[in-house]
């Protein structure tokens, strides 16, 4: 299959935001009274889905919004701190040098997504930001309308189960990044149509040799 269209998550994806966000989620914890995160529990998390996160460290629903917004403006003030990964804005590069259209989907702000592609950022044609912890089938949607590519030539790649989720829910490809977030046994468990390893294949995969 060649793609168009390749629908992008951010942190844990292109950025490397996880030791931010362990060095955060306590804090966070401590602002709306939730469950401390133990280090030991760091890997069994990474095994679960967002729903079972949320029973785990007793997240009421109706706290997201809210948590999502405290999120995106710590987010704002440690942007020096969250970089791509090694290796992103080439591969990037190469994508959209082949004709791939590219989209960002993420939970965080536009404005801090541009801040960290940085240069990367002009390589996007779409943004669609600041996205529920569920509602990425939405976005996911209306990149695809605007973008005016048939599903079945879109790939959306993340790194946590929930993306993988979002993308069926749109019958649209999905690949998932053994770096990010999730283990990778979890992400496997989901059988995507892609496992990444590394970030060549990406583009191995979205630019097939002719």
């Amino acid at each position: 299959m060649t793609y168009s269209l390749a629908i992008f998550d951010l942190d844990g994806t292109l950025a490397d935001s996880f030791p931010w966000f362990l060095r955060t989620i306590n804090d966070v914890a401590d602002h709306f009274n939730l469950r401390r995160v133990k280090d030991e529990d760091i890997e069994e998390l990474r095994h679960a889905s967002s729903r079972e996160i949320l029973a785990r460290l007793e997240v009421p629903l109706w706290k997201l919004p809210a948590i999502a917004r405290h999120a995106r403006r710590l987010k704002a003030e440690a942007t020096g701190e969250i970089s791509l990964f090694d290796g992103v804005e080439a591969m990037l590069r190469t994508l959209a040098g082949n004709g791939v259209q590219l989209a960002l989907v993420t939970s965080d702000s536009e404005a801090n997504a541009r801040e960290k592609l940085g240069e990367a950022a002009a390589l996007f044609s779409h943004f669609d930001c600041a996205a529920s912890l569920f509602g990425k089938p939405a976005k996911f949607r209306r990149v695809i309308r605007r973008a005016g590519v048939e599903p079945a030539r879109v790939i959306s790649i993340g790194d946590e189960v929930r993306d993988i989720e979002a993308a069926r829910a749109v019958g649209i490809a999905c690949g998932a990044v053994c770096w990010g977030y999730a283990a990778p046994a979890a992400l496997r468990a989901h059988a995507p149509d892609h496992t990444f390893e590394q970030l060549d294949e990406i583009v191995r995969a979205l630019c097939p040799p002719r």
